[in-house]
């Protein structure tokens, strides 16, 4: 009796200790913040929680939006019997003791299992196959939580298994809820502004949001006590920009803007060394690896171009390493392809092409296809003088030929100017000589092929 004593009041202290996010931890779906399209009234998990009828499932959702909550309410729910596993620490040996007891259990006592296993996408291939006979057969329900694309990280026999329900980052109106309760529970005030800053800087992150808010109102109740302001703490915007600078990681929906900018201009800026770190920040932040291969892709094109056209073939190679193999490997790909494209010499003068080529196009005359680049293949196209002295440039020694290929009204513009960076210092003289020459000193005639065009 006194060893139970002592344990209840130590799980009592325990529990006053807690951080803020604990301490609120819904225990009714109907205290569950957010995720209105899983949890609204007659949504589909909502009806599958309350009638303890769910199947194996993956949450997908980015950190604070409620993945870990909601497994617990199911615990809270079902009659099966709930365990938890941690894929961070959890071993082959701890899955298969789990399911030696669930089938032991279910024997005994006809009791299924609902097996919680958080950060599923870190469980390797064997590990996630170790699951799947008891998946299969019923043994277990599975519950796995990630903040990964689960297409990418879980194996696809156990996604084709599972229901995949994705979880969305809390909106504006969520997190203004969660910030009310919570000063409720902390005894405090905070100034309108203040409460706009944390949502601003949250991201969609309620547990960010209440861990800020709690060490805000540790830091508002600091200043009222040397400020002989008694002790209820009353919160300004100070007190929220110093808490969320004490965090390990800032990464709101303001820095994912900052820091893809950052990125971007540290590379085009020829800085490996800024490059790789940006590029660490975002995937420590949980930042999409696709959503970084994508710019790598355009980026070769629009800052490097003809200077290195390796580069854009290093980029959709690490684009598809991305789909191919995934994190956490894929970010070997992602750092060659970052400080390639970050070394290789820059050049914008494709994006200024095209740039220039579709305003021509948008506020200039089209201006028709010169007579001899028309179309030859079809009877009667020769009557009408279409291929007539057109000069095949494979024919000559050069394998170029003067000739004008833009209609008349625009043969004089110039779209793409190559600059003297890298690879283009070659193709800015070859293209010299090219526009240098006059179609009338081209050598040779015309044979008979090459002015009707059928080549």
């Amino acid at each position: 009796m006194p060893d139970d004593l002592f344990a209840a009041a130590a799980s009592k202290r325990l529990a006053a200790r807690a951080p803020l996010a604990d301490r609120m931890r819904p225990t009714t779906l109907d205290e569950v913040v957010g995720q209105e399209h899983l949890l609204g009234p007659g949504r589909a998990l909502r009806r599958l929680i309350e009638a303890d009828r769910l199947s194996s499932a993956i949450l997908w959702g980015p950190a604070g939006t409620g993945k870990t909550t909601l497994a617990r309410l199911v615990a809270r729910t079902t009659e099966k019997e709930f365990a938890s596993l941690s894929a961070v620490d959890a071993t082959v040996k701890d899955v298969r003791e789990v399911l030696a007891r669930s089938r032991q259990r279910l024997g005994e006592r006809g009791q299924g299992t609902i097996l919680f296993l958080d950060e599923v996408h870190r469980f390797s291939k064997s590990q996630q196959d170790a699951l799947l006979p008891a998946v299969e057969e019923g043994l277990v329900v599975l519950i796995g939580a990630t903040t990964e694309n689960p297409h990418f990280t879980v194996n696809p026999p156990l996604l084709s298994r599972s229901t995949l329900f994705r979880l969305e980052p809390l909106g504006a109106e969520s997190l203004q809820e969660l910030v009310r309760r919570g000063l409720e529970v902390e005894e405090a005030e905070a100034e309108p502004d203040a409460v706009e800053h944390l949502i601003l800087r949250s991201g969609g992150d309620g547990r960010q949001t209440l861990t800020a808010l709690e060490v805000a109102v540790a830091l508002a109740l600091g200043r009222a006590r040397d400020a002989g302001g008694g002790t209820r703490a009353r919160i300004e915007v100070g007190d929220i920009e110093a808490a969320l600078g004490v965090n390990a990681l800032r990464y709101g929906r303001d820095e994912h803007y900052d820091v893809i900018s950052a990125f971007i201009k540290s590379i085009r800026g020829s800085d490996p060394d800024a490059g790789i770190w940006w590029l660490a920040t975002m995937l420590e932040a949980g930042e999409d690896a696709r959503f970084i291969a994508r710019r790598l892709v355009i980026l070769a094109s629009e800052d490097i171009g003809m200077a290195d056209p390796t580069s854009l073939l290093v980029a959709e190679a690490a684009s598809r390493a991305v789909d191919h193999v995934g994190l956490p490997e894929a970010q070997l790909n992602l750092a060659q392809a970052v400080i390639h494209l970050a070394t290789a010499p820059k050049s914008n003068r494709v994006t200024m092409a095209i740039g220039a080529a579709r305003a021509a196009v948008r506020d200039g005359p089209t201006g028709r296809v010169p007579a001899h680049l028309r179309d030859t293949h079809y009877q009667g196209a020769a009557g009408l003088g279409h291929g007539m002295g057109y000069a095949y440039p494979h024919d000559d020694p050069r394998g170029w030929v003067a000739q004008q290929h833009l209609p008349d009204e625009i043969a004089e513009l110039t779209f793409y100017e190559p600059s003297a960076h890298g690879h283009e210092a070659d193709v800015r003289l070859r293209m010299h000589e090219v526009r240098t020459t006059a179609p009338s000193d081209r050598p040779g005639a015309a044979g008979p092929d090459q002015r009707d065009g059928s080549r």
